[in-house]
């Protein structure tokens, strides 16, 4: 008993040790990331839509739709690839505080311009390519999910890598500048008594705060 106790011992406290040591294997995909994203997004970031609001005797406001600020939970799977800076990502976005929203799905695929190992860990930068899955912008799709092309330079920074806590020097802080090509309204649409006189601002600004949950170094 003791002795079976004594190798019990042994591989839980030597061979995750090992692992650690040895470099990950992987056949094109890679090791997955798990991570939770609290974010803050401001949307309507540049040329917000003139809109057109009819009353019922006839008369009609022209206005601009507002910058707005939203808070969205985003969980991340990040997985990369044998392929020198190519990597996917998948992630589901909900907004806990905006009431009746869905969640948003999307799938991305990341292309690396600086990689975070050129800054000893400190700074990583990448455009995305995005398949988002989310629910209808224009009219007659509002009832169901749309897809929509979007595009995203995203910049994160690992403000506290000079900590000696493992679980704090993979914190980071990220800025995502965001471009949605398809799927939003366009000058002419009409939503009940509203009209958009110009396409939707495409433009969206976030800021990320990136919390890894798996693998834990």
């Amino acid at each position: 008993m003791r002795f079976a106790i004594s190798v019990i011992v042994v591989c839980c406290t030597v061979l995750p040790a090992v692992a650690q040591n040895q470099p990950p294997k992987c056949f094109f995909f890679c090791e997955p990331e798990v991570k939770v994203e609290p974010t803050f997004t401001w949307e309507n970031l540049f040329r917000p839509a003139r809109v057109a609001e009819t009353d019922d005797r006839g008369n009609t406001v022209i206005t601009r739709t507002e910058r707005e600020r939203v808070f969205e939970t985003v969980i991340a799977i990040d997985i990369p690839t044998t392929v020198p800076r190519i990597g996917f990502t998948f992630e589901t976005i909900v907004k806990p505080f905006v009431k009746g929203t869905s969640p948003e799905l999307e799938t991305e695929l990341n292309l690396e311009w600086l990689r975070s190992e050129d800054t000893n860990g400190w700074v990583g930068s990448h455009f995305d390519i995005i398949d988002k899955y989310s629910p209808g912008a224009r009219p007659g799709t509002e009832d169901r999910y749309t897809h929509k092309l979007n595009i995203e330079l995203d910049t994160a920074l690992a403000f506290l890598k000079w900590t000696n806590k493992p679980w704090l020097r993979d914190l980071e802080v990220e800025g995502s500048i965001d471009y949605v090509a398809t799927g939003l309204p366009r000058a002419g649409d009409r939503f009940g008594n509203v009209t958009y006189l110009d396409n939707a601002s495409r433009w969206s600004f976030s800021l990320v705060f990136v919390i890894p949950l798996a693998p834990l170094r």
